[in-house]
């Protein structure tokens, strides 16, 4: 490794951190698809997709707070605590989405559950931003 380089996470926490980026991302496009075609199983496959995330997520959510809370170098204190605050934010608003597609037909998904699931992904993919910059990076 580089002088100066220091992983944020530990690597076993950026595989957890792909559950939520990829399935969160996966069910915008399986609402996209719905909303395209009014095939109901695209809904099916969206609850299922962000249920997935949700419990991959609560892991990582998990590790994220332990993280904010034991981080006792400055460099790492700010970055971990915005990092634990996009965590939590995105597994609220893929919870609320998981309501959300626990409805019936159109209503599950609609302009509320696109919008929900748009948040959800973006959300998982600026943490994942935020976790994979180095602290090195982060001091600057």
């Amino acid at each position: 490794m580089p002088m100066g380089f220091r992983p944020f996470l530990h690597p076993l926490h950026g595989l957890l951190l792909a559950f939520p980026v990829a399935l969160f991302t996966l069910a915008l496009v399986t609402d996209i698809t719905y909303l395209q075609t009014a095939e109901i199983q695209w809904t099916n496959f969206s609850s299922w997709l962000i249920v997935g995330a949700l419990l991959g997520g609560g892991l990582v959510l998990i590790w994220s707070i332990i993280l904010a809370v034991v981080s006792r170098r400055r460099a790492h204190r700010r970055p971990s605590l915005i990092y634990a605050g996009l965590i939590a934010i995105m597994w609220i608003a893929g919870l609320v989405n998981a309501f959300q597609h626990s409805q019936d037909a159109w209503s599950s998904v609609g302009v509320t559950g696109l919008i929900l699931s748009i948040i959800s992904a973006a959300l998982a993919l600026t943490a994942s931003w935020v976790a994979h910059r180095t602290v090195r990076e982060m001091a600057r």
